[in-house]
């Protein structure tokens, strides 16, 4: 009998190849919205982040900036970073594990650790990179991480790469809903709750005095991300913890030097043993470069003005509280901000996009907002402010928003 293997092969299917690149052909919709005429991502700027730039050789008032305290253009703080590259050089051609600490990376970290008055402090190339290092790093297998649904988006991938640990997220800042997930499901492991302490896209602050109460009742750890609250919030500009006078309860504080701090890069303060873990664990930290010397330069002159000049803070108070007022006067709908991350809620993803661009075409520059950044239905126009801004550059851009309001039926 005539064995099965030396049956004539059975020709196999012609499979059409696919290549993992032909999505990007299919993907059209930067295209379509161009074509619409209402395009305002990826902005050319002939200029610095300051109150007015220059955009096509045009003057503009921006309010679409996260340079809160003004200080990216201050002469000192340009004058630090000068100095840093003329003694270190443009980089550090290594991470910090290996060759790329320098001594100015400790200073930061201990003047930082200082400021805001944690035990110690590990820096990072971005605040993406701060909260993928140490999201990712502490829980493990058997941890849960608890999220608001409207966490950033380097929060939510932090927890992606916490191998084995698994994420809930709960309505955004319900602490009752937190709890009915406590309760509903038991955790084996440790657990993680990581919140913004200022919520980027509509500027309202996270209920951390109910925080902190669940996560010392079920033994959770406490993690504020406060990129927006640093230099904003709180009677020295310490952040949401200490604007509501519970720094002692937050366990991990994150933040940014790319907002008030005037320059690119992250860190984490906590107690030593966190950092030192987080500091030998956390790929995100490892195995990328160190932050450049200008940023570190700018970032300690930048610390030195926050502290020697306060009234910055109140000056960029003053400006939000008149913009929020005269915003809900003319009809606008923004929301349930309470930080100088003002929005202004229109609705329809096409809307915000039209607003945007007849905002431009007036000479304002913000920043439309469109779904996944938002919930679907609830696009919306971010503006943001400045402590530089004087009240003419405001009341310039009021009259844009009203004119462009009543024009797309957004205010009568």
């Amino acid at each position: 009998m005539r064995s099965s293997a030396l049956k004539p092969a059975v020709a196999a299917p012609v499979r059409e190849r696919v290549s993992i690149l032909d999505k990007t052909r299919r993907y059209t919709v930067p295209d379509e919205i161009k074509a619409a005429g209402v395009w305002t991502y990826f902005r050319m700027l002939e200029s610095g982040q300051d109150p007015v730039v220059s955009m096509d050789g045009h003057e503009m008032v921006m309010l679409g900036s996260n340079n809160y305290l003004g200080l990216t253009s201050h002469p000192k703080v340009k004058e630090a970073a000068i100095a840093a590259v003329r003694k270190y050089g443009a980089g550090c051609a290594g991470s910090r594990f290996l060759n790329g600490t320098l001594d100015i990376h400790v200073q930061l970290e201990e003047r930082l650790a200082e400021f805001m008055r944690k035990p110690a402090c590990i820096t990072f190339s971005t605040g993406f990179l701060a909260n993928l290092g140490a999201i990712g790093t502490l829980p493990g297998k058997g941890d849960t991480i608890y999220l608001d649904r409207q966490d950033h988006a380097c929060i939510y991938d932090g927890a992606r790469l916490a191998i084995g640990a698994e994420v809930r997220k709960f309505k955004h800042n319900d602490p009752d809903d937190l709890v009915r997930l406590l309760n509903g499901h038991p955790d084996k492991g440790g657990r993680l709750l990581v919140v913004d302490g200022v919520f980027s896209m509509e500027g309202d602050i996270a209920p951390v005095p109910a925080y902190a109460e669940i996560c010392a009742e079920y033994g959770m750890a406490f993690m504020i991300d406060d990129a927006h609250g640093i230099g904003v919030l709180g009677k020295t500009g310490r952040g949401t913890a200490e604007h509501f006078g519970l720094e002692d309860r937050a366990d991990l504080i994150m933040g940014t030097f790319s907002k008030s701090l005037a320059a690119i890069g992250g860190f984490i303060v906590a107690d030593a043993d966190v950092v030192k873990y987080i500091q030998h664990k956390a790929r995100a930290l490892i195995f990328t470069a160190a932050p450049p010397p200008a940023s570190i330069g700018a970032v300690l002159a930048a610390l030195d003005i926050i502290e020697a000049e306060p009234e910055r803070r109140q000056h960029l108070w003053d400006n939000t509280r008149f913009m929020m007022t005269s915003l809900r006067a003319i009809g606008f709908d923004c929301g349930e901000s309470e930080t100088p991350v003002i929005p202004i809620v229109v609705g329809e993803d096409y809307l915000a996009f039209k607003m945007a661009k007849r905002l431009e075409e007036e000479g304002v520059f913000v920043n439309p907002v469109v779904s996944p950044a938002c919930p679907p239905g609830r696009a919306l126009i971010r503006t943001s402010y400045m402590a530089t801004h004087r009240r003419e550059h405001l009341t310039r851009a009021l009259e844009a928003f009203q004119k462009v309001g009543r024009e797309l039926g957004l205010v009568g």
